[in-house]
């Protein structure tokens, strides 16, 4: 038996953020991305596999894994016409979008707050460094890119359901960190060397690292509150990295400086 017409109807809705967020599902796609996703316990609707998926070692073993869920196989040719890859790897997961909220989010800590980071590689990798790094939550205004899209959850290596991710308007956001107590870091060229803000590195300090787009930067709402604005020292000629890059080496230097 194929893939209802209901089933491919609702893979469709989720390449739209809005239609995306109204199922509250999530397209996952690749073998690592699905493994990942199902190790760090995402709940499962259904999964899609093809022939091809059991090309390689890995797919072999994931086909495995997933001999107790909901699935269908159907033609490779199929996949390729459902999956967002370029080049489908035999196997698509439609799962449940991890419900967290503002209540959710532990004080003290570290947190990464996203300002309207609109590119979801950058997010992916932004929130595959703040896993690697330790950190406690992702936050994310209003302007940043759907952080559930299957392009930022394949970006991050299925990374996004290992940390809480929060939506949070810019408006409410300080009040939000302040309740946390979390002290707040702008990341911007200007800045200073994170690690010279002397409280980062005690154990007992809450920071949070506000991070924008490469155009705008961070709005004034987050600035004015900011107590310290931090940048990456650089030597060479560049005149600057990427925020997917900057932010991620800012996150390994304030985890560094606690450690």
């Amino acid at each position: 038996m194929g893939l209802s017409q209901s089933r491919t109807r609702l893979i469709a809705r989720l390449r739209s953020r809005k239609t995306r967020a109204r199922e509250a599902r999530v397209l996952v796609e690749g073998v690592r991305a699905v493994a990942e996703a199902l190790a760090a316990g995402a709940e499962p609707a259904f999964v899609v596999t093809a022939p091809r998926l059991r090309d390689t070692p890995a797919g072999r073993e994931l086909e495995e894994r997933l001999a107790d869920v909901d699935r269908v196989e159907v033609a490779d040719a199929e996949i390729e016409a459902l999956a967002d890859t370029e080049h489908s790897q035999g196997v698509l997961m439609v799962c449940r979008e991890p419900e967290r909220g503002p209540d959710d989010l532990p004080s003290g800590g570290l947190f990464l707050v996203l300002d309207a980071v609109q590119d979801p590689g950058n997010l992916g990798t932004l929130v595959r460094s703040a896993v690697a790094f330790g950190f406690d939550a992702v936050l994310c205004l209003e302007g940043t890119v759907d952080p559930w899209s299957a392009k930022s959850v394949r970006a991050s290596a299925a990374m996004v359901f290992r940390i809480p991710v929060v939506s949070v308007s810019a408006g409410d956001a300080p009040a939000l960190l302040d309740s946390l107590g979390a002290g707040v870091l702008v990341a911007s060229a200007e800045g200073v060397p994170v690690e010279t803000v002397a409280p980062v590195g005690k154990a007992d300090t809450a920071w949070a690292l506000v991070v924008g787009n490469e155009g705008a930067g961070v709005r004034g709402e987050l600035r004015s509150v900011a107590a310290a604005v931090v940048a990456v020292p650089m030597s060479g000629p560049a005149e600057s990295l990427n925020v997917g890059i900057a932010g991620s080496i800012l996150m390994h230097q304030m985890a560094r400086s606690r450690s």
